[in-house]
């Protein structure tokens, strides 16, 4: 992990961000039979941006020409992969394996949440918004030339509902049914109790081929690329070192509004560096084309390579408006001695984030706080009147904190080892039964407080350093434990770990989703997000609340009393986060001059320029 909270192992385009909601767009068409109404979009909450018979979306180039390679590195080193599954719980996926696969709706990343028409050209909606009837394209087939069929929609939701990663399953719970009508026509139904963000979740899920995968396991990992029907598919890898995407001649979607102007590489690579400092190294070697930059130290001192100085490497900072999510270091309260509240914010108070983002980012970040850090998700000041009506029926649960100013991380005085919080965070300790004897944090079984941080990368240990520092002057035996990558992946997903690094990831519009990270039902459930173990019923409640939202205010309201219960709980060490992408590149591509609202538009909206390749080939 890095020093960002934007760092994340899944593909930028990843189907769990889709962020769509479940409402029509305002502007629907003719009713249908049985008062079904069409439309060609959806969207949770207010009118679709784009009207029937767009052409493109506004933030592409529709006359992108083709051709070129786009390559870039995966993170910013430390990653590998093992499968080319990405839809499971076993193994570590390749990233973007969503280039591959078509879906029945596509998002727009100009809008907070709306999906349009893909692999489907035509959509009706019952009047109770329950039934979703869609009616696929003709012609549209995998990369082997087989029809993608109706058959093949709802096997890829039934199958991804049974045995995929817990996150689908979160979304898809409240999927009731999927009909076959036809081969061209198919109709999911969903229970009465969810949420506005699910359908058009599901809508937007990749779609498998029901024949492929009739003569293999699904829920198994495997190497051998998996049949799709995406604008890109895996001509070229080896295992850990690179994935090369070869983009798919004479595509089916290549002229569609919510195609055009994107996917412009005729290949497309992803490059693998288990060392950090050498991923660098070959970026300044021309050994791949692009990387996003995720380390404050080495954006701040490390480009002064010649290739920069003469120009033919670019810098770029642009804006990121995507709510930030939140990182920080999660707490395994599965394990008794981090049970007590009381012992999770004295370990918090013993950071100093002050001290950190001045002497180690530079001071380029600024403290995560919420949950919902940088949208209208996120608590402020006292509840309203909204979060007080969901709030009060549990008063005598939930502490009193929650009811007041809504809870900050503490601001220490920038020393590295502030004793005003050091001291508040020992007459915690010792309120919760933990003592100092002989310099040892102990209980009233003479057993010491220990903790183990789980860390893939050395990159990160000055981050980790003074804090373990500050936890040992409190009598904790602090101590990092280094894995490789894929053991890191591994422990979190079975919840072996004392404290680990990871980030809430949600669709923009939350809803079903935010049973992953909280729900007390995913606790135990090997894969989830929920890496803190978090079982509290109130919790489940407003998780509920949110997931069923049937309006904006609702939702927005929901989640704030949400994220006041959580702050609550200090189940979490929040960490940084900064509202820009820092990017670099070789100077060998166009892009247009608008990027997505939503979304950074590398590589889908860029393309490849064969006059810059050739300068920099001449510069040699």
């Amino acid at each position: 992990m890095k020093d960002t909270s934007r760092m994340t192992q899944m593909s930028r385009r990843h189907v769990l961000a889709l962020g769509a909601g479940g409402a029509l767009g305002a502007k629907l068409g003719p009713a249908l039979a049985n008062d079904e109404a069409s439309s060609h979009g959806l969207s949770a909450f207010g009118e679709l941006k784009y009207p029937a018979g767009f052409a493109k979306f506004d933030y592409v180039n529709s006359d992108a020409p083709k051709g070129g390679l786009f390559s870039q590195l995966v993170g910013s080193g430390g990653s590998t992969f093992d499968s080319f599954n990405a839809f499971i719980v076993k193994g570590n996926a390749a990233s973007d394996m969503d280039l591959t696969f078509a879906s029945l709706m596509a998002r727009a990343f100009d809008e907070p949440d709306a999906v349009y028409l893909f692999a489907a050209e035509e959509l009706s909606v019952s009047a109770d918004r329950s039934s979703f009837r869609f009616k696929l394209r003709p012609g549209i087939a995998f990369h082997d030339g087989s029809k993608i069929t109706a058959e093949d929609v709802a096997f890829s939701l039934k199958v991804l509902k049974s045995k995929g990663h817990p996150s689908y399953g979160a979304i898809l719970a409240e999927l009731s049914d999927v009909v076959v009508e036809d081969s061209r026509t198919v109709v999911l139904k969903f229970s009465a109790s969810r949420g506005l963000d699910v359908p058009p979740l599901a809508a937007a899920l990749p779609i498998f081929s029901k024949a492929y995968y009739a003569k293999r396991s699904f829920e198994e990992t495997s190497l051998e690329p998996p049949l799709g029907s995406g604008a890109y598919r895996v001509s070229r890898f080896e295992q850990g070192r690179f994935v090369e995407f070869e983009r798919v001649k004479d595509w089916w979607g290549a002229d569609l509004p919510v195609c055009r102007g994107q996917y412009n590489f005729d290949v497309f690579r992803d490059e693998y560096y288990r060392d950090r400092e050498t991923g660098f190294e070959a970026f300044t070697g021309r050994n791949y084309l692009f990387r996003e930059e995720f380390t404050s130290r080495v954006w701040a001192t490390r480009y002064d390579f010649p290739a920069f100085r003469d120009g033919r490497v670019k810098r770029e900072i642009i804006p990121d408006e995507r709510p930030s999510g939140a990182q920080g270091w999660l707490i395994n309260t599965r394990r008794e001695k981090f049970k007590d509240r009381r012992v999770r914010e004295a370990i918090g108070l013993a950071f100093d984030f002050e001290w950190t983002n001045k002497n180690l980012m530079y001071g380029s970040y600024q403290r995560t706080r919420s949950v919902f850090e940088n949208s209208e998700m996120m608590a402020k000041g006292e509840p309203s009147a909204d979060e007080l009506a969901l709030l009060e029926p549990f008063r005598d649960r939930i502490l009193p904190e929650v009811f007041g100013p809504v809870w900050l991380p503490p601001e220490s005085d920038g020393s590295g080892q502030d004793r005003k919080l050091l001291r508040r965070a020992g007459e915690l300790l010792i309120e919760a039964g933990w003592t100092v004897k002989d310099g040892r944090r102990v209980n009233a079984s003479g057993e010491q407080l220990t903790m183990e941080f789980l860390l893939d990368e050395r990159s990160f240990e000055p981050h980790h350093t003074p804090f373990i520092k500050n936890l040992r002057v409190l009598g904790i035996e602090a101590s990092l434990r280094f894995v490789d990558p894929t053991q890191e992946e591994l422990r979190k997903k079975d919840f072996d770990f004392d404290i680990a690094i990871d980030r809430f990831i949600y669709p923009q519009i939350p809803g079903a989703a935010l049973r992953n990270y909280f729900s007390s039902k995913f606790v135990q459930m090997k894969g989830s997000k929920n890496l803190a173990g978090i079982s509290d019923p109130v919790i489940d409640v407003l998780v509920e609340k949110a997931a069923v939202a049937k309006t904006q205010a609702e939702l927005y309201s929901a989640c704030r009393a949400l994220d006041r219960v959580l702050r609550s709980g200090r189940y979490w060490i929040p960490h940084w986060n900064k509202a820009s992408f820092w990017i670099a590149y070789w100077d060998e591509f166009g892009h247009p001059q608008v990027k997505p609202r939503f979304a950074r538009g590398v590589p889908e909206t860029w393309w490849y320029e064969p006059a810059k390749a050739a300068k920099l080939e001449q510069a040699k």
